[in-house]
């Protein structure tokens, strides 16, 4: 819970990146530990048992034990303690056997990670669909196209969010490749696997295959103390995630302003003083998580420079940081699927918008009909000329074209309507929602 965060509140992912939710992993991790060296005969089954049993985090007392990490720089020190008073005496030296701190601090956040993509993931998979709704709702739905702020060409409102839906995708695509890729951590104190041959592992590395099974994540080449890979592939994918529903957000936020009003968010919040207002809250809190995303993502890119086998300070930078990003873009899918879901489009209002510019909006397609009848550098003068008479005199362009005799044999009420101009919009919209 947070009065800076509202964009998190309630999120399933702020559950799943809770403090509780973090010390689960943590006591996961140390069971999964207990069980793996139990299926290669390592450790009893019993004791195997006996760890499960009592890993669960209403249990521990979370403040003491965070007040207590201070003093060893991790919280994995005092857990360790706590679990092994909280298993009978003689299972106690099977926990954390031969393992460090960051095994399992580490294979903790893997899971924390696992468990906040699978229900941001669902986010998203709510928001394409929606979307891909909207696009074929709004396939043929002409807008206009607007560039460096301004009125461009036509478009439609389905190709725009036939757009969103696959930055939505791709956004998904590269979580799922790097949700399944996120692996165990487990390497001893110097990333040798040392300990566990002392501890009368014949073959270390099949615990960390054993390890990786029973936490249900990916098996890793080496130990990755010092190897930061997955720590920045993850940040890598959901910063891109962000950024991608930051688009919506913010296109979301330039069509609802008041002067435009092409789109409104369907529940739009309050303000405190000015009671006419239905602020586009929820585009809102997706920009301020896409604004926010890659300072975290740095953070975790800079950890990458890990010295030696263990290092001082990068790898206890990740922790609240991972934690922070995972949370954010979360909480941005969870409130991109709202915005979408209650998402009020205004045909009417677009189609007005198409005659703002009183006919030059296809001004491009002009060009080039005129071209060919009267010569490139003729059409650019008489196009020229034309769209400043329109505007200085309050005309459209078809009007001011009109009276011009050498193109009385051109229909210029279809030249010049905008629905006419949007050149491969609705092929590019079937297209782009064939994709799954």
């Amino acid at each position: 819970m947070s009065l800076f965060d509202p964009g998190t509140e309630d999120a399933p992912a702020e559950r799943s990146t809770s403090e509780e939710a973090f010390l689960q992993a943590l006591l996961d991790a140390e069971a999964g530990l207990t069980r793996a060296q139990a299926a290669l005969g390592l450790a009893p089954a019993d004791a195997a048992d006996a760890v499960t049993a009592v890993a669960v985090a209403a249990s521990f007392d979370l403040r003491d034990l965070a007040r207590r990490a201070r003093a060893g720089g991790n919280p994995v020190i005092p857990l360790v303690a706590d679990l092994t008073a909280a298993v009978p005496t003689e299972y106690g030296p099977y926990v954390h056997r031969g393992a460090t701190s960051q095994d399992v601090l580490d294979s903790a956040l893997m899971l924390m990670a696992v468990r906040t993509l699978d229900v941001t993931l669902s986010e998203l998979d709510s928001t394409q669909g929606e979307l891909e709704r909207l696009a074929a709702a709004h396939r043929d739905t002409v807008m206009p196209g607007r560039t460096l702020t301004q009125h461009a060409v036509p478009t439609t409102f389905g190709l725009k969010a036939a757009g969103w839906r696959s930055l939505v995708l791709d956004a998904r695509d590269r979580l799922r490749s790097v949700r399944a890729a996120l692996p165990v951590q487990l390497g001893g104190a110097a990333g040798t696997l040392a300990a566990f041959a002392a501890y009368g592992a014949s073959d270390p590395p099949a615990l960390v295959s054993a390890y990786a099974r029973e936490l249900g994540l990916a098996e890793p080449e080496l130990p990755w103390h010092v190897l930061r890979t997955p720590v920045a592939d993850l940040a890598g994918a959901a910063v891109f995630a962000a950024g991608a529903l930051g688009k919506l957000a913010v296109d979301v936020l330039t069509l609802s302003r008041t002067e435009i009003g092409e789109l409104a968010e369907g529940a739009g919040g309050g303000s405190s003083a000015m009671p006419h207002k239905a602020n586009p809250v929820r585009a809102t809190l997706i920009a301020a998580a896409a604004r926010r995303a890659p300072g975290l993502a740095a953070t975790l890119y800079g950890s990458l420079a890990a010295e030696d086998e263990r290092p001082a300070g990068a790898w206890h930078a990740e922790w609240a940081t991972l934690r922070e990003l995972l949370r954010l873009v979360g909480g941005a899918a969870r409130n991109a699927a709202e915005l979408v879901d209650g998402l009020v489009v205004r045909p009417d209002v677009m189609r007005e918008h198409l005659a703002l510019t009183g006919g030059a909006i296809v001004s491009e397609r002009l060009s080039a009909e005129l071209a060919a009848v009267l010569g490139r550098g003729r059409a650019k003068e008489l196009l020229g000329e034309a769209t400043r008479r329109a505007t200085s005199e309050g005309r459209t362009l078809t009007d001011v074209l009109g009276a011009e005799p050498e193109l009385a044999s051109m229909d210029l009420t279809e030249l010049t309507d905008p629905e006419r101009y949007t050149g491969a919009a609705g092929h590019l919209v079937d297209r782009a929602l064939t994709r799954r």
